[in-house]
Formats: C-alpha cells, sequence, structure tokens
C-alpha cells in the first residue's frame, strides 16, 4: 500500500472531452456539468476553451459558461488559450489558470494549428506576455511528447529543449501528453523522471490517452518516477483526430478506481463521478469507454445463481 500519498486529478472532460462530439452540449448542460465536478473532489477542472468559435464550435458558449458556472474556492479552473484575444477573453471571465498548447512533433503541430512549431512558440510567447501582472497561473501542454503518429519517435532533446524555453518565459506548469496513446510505461519512467529533475521549478502533469489500452499502466510508471499530476476524462470522452480509430483520454473514474485500491489519496469522490458519468451517454448520444460504470467497482457484489447452493 502507499500510505495515503496524495496525488492531484484534474478532470478535462468539459473541454478535451466535449470539443470531440459531433452533438452540440447544451450550454446549460455544460454548466451544470461542471458545477457537479466541482463538488467531486478535483484539484483542476478544464472548463473550456476561449478559441474561435469557427474553429472550434462546440466550444462557443466559453464566456458564458466561465461567468455562469457555481466556483468551488479548493478547485482551480483552468481554460485553453490558443492566442492574445484569448486571452483577454478568458481574463476577463477571472479564469485561475490558462492552458497553452503546441506539438513537440512539427508535423502534427503543423496538421493541428496551421503552424510551424516556431510559429506556435511566437503566439503562445505573446500570450505569457499578455497574462503578466494578472495572477492568472500559466501551463503549458506539449503534446506528441511520446510519439507521433506521423513522425513516429519524438527525439527526448526535443522535448526538454522546448520544455526550458518555456521555462525561460516564467510559466508555472507543463503537461507532458500522450496525445494519440503511443507512450509506454517504460519510457513514461524515463522521461517523467527526467522533467522532474531538470524542471523542479514547475508544476507537472501527466495526460495520457488510452489508445492502446496502456493508460493506467503508463500512470503507475509516472508515479513510480514521482509524478503526482494527471490529467483525465469521466467516461474516457475526447480524443486526438490524428489518431485513427483511437479511444480517448484516459477514464477518470478508471484511473480513480485503480489508484484508490492501490492506497493512494486522490480525493475524488468515486461514487459521486460514478452517478455523473453515468448520465454523460445520454448528454453525448453514444457509448462511452468507461470501464467501471459497465462493470461497477471491484466490490460490486451479486447474487449466487441458484445452481451454487
Amino acid at each position: 500500500m502507499n500510505s495515503g500519498k496524495k496525488l492531484y486529478i484534474q478532470e478535462v472532460a468539459p473541454r478535451d472531452g466535449f470539443q470531440n462530439e459531433k452533438r452540440f452540449i447544451d450550454t446549460h448542460d455544460k454548466i451544470e456539468f461542471i458545477n457537479q465536478l466541482s463538488t467531486s473532489g478535483y484539484a483542476k477542472i478544464e472548463a473550456t476553451s476561449f478559441t474561435s468559435p469557427k474553429a472550434i464550435p462546440a466550444l462557443k458558449d466559453a464566456d458564458m459558461v466561465m461567468h455562469e458556472i457555481e466556483r468551488n474556492p479548493q478547485v482551480i479552473y483552468t481554460v485553453l488559450v490558443p492566442n492574445v484575444r484569448g486571452a483577454e477573453r478568458a481574463l476577463a471571465c477571472n479564469v485561475d489558470e490558462v492552458n497553452l498548447v503546441m506539438s513537440v512533433s512539427e508535423t502534427h503541430n503543423r496538421a493541428n494549428l496551421r503552424m510551424t512549431r516556431e510559429q506556435s512558440f511566437a503566439q503562445l510567447s505573446d500570450v505569457v506576455g499578455a497574462m503578466r501582472g494578472s495572477n492568472v497561473a500559466i501551463n503549458v501542454s506539449l503534446s506528441t511528447v511520446f510519439g507521433c503518429p506521423m513522425e513516429g519517435d519524438i527525439a527526448t532533446d526535443e522535448v526538454f529543449g522546448l520544455m526550458n524555453r518555456f521555462a525561460q518565459l516564467g510559466i508555472d506548469g507543463i503537461t507532458l501528453c500522450d496525445t494519440t496513446g503511443m507512450a509506454y510505461p517504460s519510457q513514461v519512467s524515463d522521461i517523467a523522471a527526467k522533467a522532474r529533475s531538470q524542471f523542479e521549478q514547475l508544476e507537472l502533469t501527466m495526460h495520457f490517452h488510452n489508445t492502446r489500452g496502456m493508460a493506467l499502466a503508463n500512470t503507475l510508471a509516472a508515479i513510480e518516477a514521482g509524478c503526482d499530476r494527471f490529467d483525465a476524462s469521466l467516461g474516457g470522452l475526447g480524443g486526438c483526430p490524428y489518431a485513427p480509430g483511437a479511444s480517448g483520454n484516459v477514464c477518470t473514474e478508471d484511473l480513480v478506481h485503480m489508484l484508490e485500491l492501490m492506497g493512494y489519496h486522490t480525493g475524488v469522490d468515486l461514487d459521486r463521478i460514478l452517478a455523473i458519468s453515468s448520465a454523460l451517454p445520454e448528454l453525448v448520444g453514444h457509448d462511452i469507454p468507461s470501464q467501471i460504470l459497465k462493470a461497477g467497482p471491484r466490490m460490486t457484489l451479486h447474487p449466487a445463481p441458484e445452481q451454487a447452493y
């Protein structure tokens, strides 16, 4: 057992999950969903994205969502911000943190953001500058850290070089993202350990996808390397359009179930998030890849069949 070691779970379904849904989630449903998450024990909730409504129409209601949610002072509310205009909108909504995203892979960055890495870095540097003096935390999420479906393996020197450039700008945290589910445990352990030792001043988050069924194993490898912050998505919602056939992010309830059984303390109320997750299929209009929602927690017992007596 792990004597109650504290881990921090960060819910990304309202942004990373909902932006991938074909059905538009009603604004009031989004607000109610976030309000329920806010009383479930999360350390952080990624609530929405201040991107152009034309680019991501699923989150065109970002301003209203942030103004209307009931905030829990114990929860950090973070939002994705792509540029200075998005940063200005986020500041007007009194967010706690902004999350800036780019890929370590040149090809993935061009495909996903339609910019070179240098163009992305310049644009995000402008965002960092615009946020100075605001007391709003700045996190940078680096995509394709563990592999790119178009380029293959990514050199770790590229990862740490980009981390260092952002660290020099004075950001607060970095998220290492397994965007297309290519990570494997020994790779995760090596990269996570080096990241922690080289960037002790940064809050480090790990973001895994379950594309190839390794998200839980990768989480354990990261914990062994000293990591304690993890993104997860309720019901396993989300995904990447450049990973054909890919499932989404690691499922929050599956992750919390495993960690609590192993003696870690996540602070997340499993029964409560299972109740919230059970409403997701109707909300999004399709089944969700949550194993614990289907099978129940480990100690969900059933009556013995008659032939057992």
